[in-house]
């Protein structure tokens, strides 16, 4: 039996928001009562960053909904979680982020093969309206030649 990633959510607005140029994989520290509320795909990435404060990166404005069967111990929806990775990817990232325009963030949150809780941090520049109006054009281009060749077939 080959087990696979299974996808809790995905950020489908930075797609529509930013130029995404490089992406990494990072693991969270999360409580128990988390884990169990993203299994059942309750978190929201959509006006989420990552920040690099004192050497380590953390994950900012993530929801993660409480945990319904939660007790007094439950966590807090918006608090910020840290995230796994080396000390040479952090530079990286922070060099990165240094150049003007870039930013980092979350576009995926996914279980990996091993159940253990997977977030992937894009590098991304901000889109101007009209790079906005752009990518429209383009994906309706696409859909148009799409459909006269299946009509062709």
């Amino acid at each position: 039996m080959e087990r696979t990633e299974k996808l809790v959510t995905e950020n489908r607005k930075a797609f529509h928001d930013y130029f995404i140029d490089e992406v990494v994989e990072a693991g969270l520290v999360l409580t128990g009562t988390e884990v169990k509320s993203i299994r059942l795909g309750r978190v929201n990435l959509r006006d989420s960053y990552v920040r690099i404060e004192n050497g380590e990166a953390y994950l900012f404005n993530c929801h993660i909904a409480p945990y319904d069967k939660g007790n007094r111990w439950n966590h807090e929806p918006y608090r910020n979680r840290k995230l796994l990775l080396h000390k040479p990817q952090i530079r990286e990232l922070l060099a990165k982020t240094r150049e003007t325009g870039y930013t980092l963030i979350p576009i995926r949150m996914y279980f990996d093969p091993h159940g253990r809780a997977k977030v992937q941090v894009a590098v991304a520049r901000g889109k101007r309206a009209f790079d906005k109006r752009q990518t429209i054009h383009e994906r309706d281009a696409r859909r148009q030649i799409d459909r006269v060749l299946k009509a062709r077939r």
